[in-house]
């Protein structure tokens, strides 16, 4: 993973992280770089602090500390040399670079009547290596197939960052675009047109339009749009079967999927919550449950044992907030599991 990465890193850098052992270089996840602090390597959910000899420490005490010229360099190289270029990406936080992999930025934010018009002063940056894991959707499709339709189900799919939605959804995105349905009885099931928009170009990761990552041969991607834009643009002009989404969670968000649902368009979105219960604290996301845009809810985290999942049918979530519209100091906390299994292990 640190290869896909390394053509961004100053030399000073690059050269340190290659200090790693290549086991440690595949499980990457994160390079938290901070002008002046500790170097942090993330790995499995983990995160240490990396030393001048290349090993990794729980303590911060003797750490690597990347100095300013280190960081202008890395900022030189992830905006191609042009900070005016990027104005849009530095306004929102993050700027995503070829191969999917998303730099977040940190520093002083530059204000235009109280609204964020970029950041300056960048003193901190957060590498999140994408990656894709061919076979990750294999345990959790059979719970969302429609059998009458012949396609997926709508399904909102839950997470705190960095547990693996993404990859996720790429990973339906290409089994349901191929047609791959991963049971007997759907042998004969077609693939579907699937239509994702990409705001942040992590899921299909494009360059100049194309796809580098396996999204599949039925699908079509806008990428670097706004979401709701993105959705109804795919539904004037595309006509998807299977519509994706990542990180839904504003107003419009939902207007564009009550759309996509009233046109009999399958729905898969994730959204970041820790659990079900974190869900529907967000307004947004408790009317699409309760209005039944969705069929199914996912909840993904990350154990031992690997990245879990827990299926909750929708119905059932609308049956407990009913339940506690009509005895509001009733605690019900009964969920209805369809199942738990890894969901990176094809």
């Amino acid at each position: 993973m640190l290869a896909r990465v390394a053509h961004l890193l100053p030399l000073e850098l690059k050269t340190l992280l290659e200090r790693l052992p290549e086991h440690m270089q595949e499980q990457l996840e994160e390079i938290r770089i901070r002008e002046g602090r500790p170097l942090e390597i993330c790995f499995r959910g983990q995160s240490r602090f990396m030393m001048i000899d290349g090993s990794l420490h729980q303590a911060a005490d003797g750490a690597y500390k990347p100095s300013a010229d280190t960081c202008r360099k890395l900022l030189e190289r992830i905006t191609n040399y042009s900070l005016y270029a990027m104005e849009e990406e530095l306004r929102r936080g993050f700027i995503t670079v070829s191969g999917g992999h998303r730099i977040g930025l940190a520093g002083r934010t530059i204000l235009d009547s109280g609204v964020v018009r970029g950041i300056r002063d960048i003193g901190a940056f957060n590498i999140r290596v994408a990656r894709e894991v061919i076979g990750a959707s294999t345990h959790l499709l059979p719970k969302l197939m429609d059998k009458t339709r012949k396609t997926l189900h709508s399904t909102l799919i839950l997470a705190p960052p960095q547990q693996g939605k993404t990859t996720l959804v790429r990973d339906i995105a290409r089994s349901v675009s191929y047609g791959l349905w991963p049971t007997l009885e759907a042998s004969g099931w077609q693939g579907r047109k699937v239509g994702i928009v990409d705001e942040r170009s992590e899921i299909a990761a494009c360059v100049r339009g194309i796809p580098t990552f396996d999204v599949g041969p039925r699908t079509d991607v806008m990428d670097a749009c706004p979401k709701a834009e993105g959705m109804m643009m795919l539904l004037r002009s595309m006509s998807p079967e299977v519509l994706i989404a990542d990180e839904i969670g504003r107003p419009e968000d939902g207007e564009a999927i009550r759309e996509a649902s009233h046109a009999g368009i399958s729905v898969v979105a994730t959204a970041h919550a820790y659990d079900l219960q974190d869900a529907r604290g967000r307004p947004v996301l408790l009317k699409l449950l309760e209005e039944g845009a969705f069929t199914y809810v996912v909840e993904l985290k990350r154990t031992d044992q690997g990245i879990m999942h827990r299926v909750v049918p929708a119905e059932a979530i609308a049956l407990r907030t009913a339940r506690e519209h009509s005895s509001p100091h009733r605690a019900d906390t009964a969920h209805a599991i369809a199942g738990r299994h890894r969901a990176d292990d094809p």
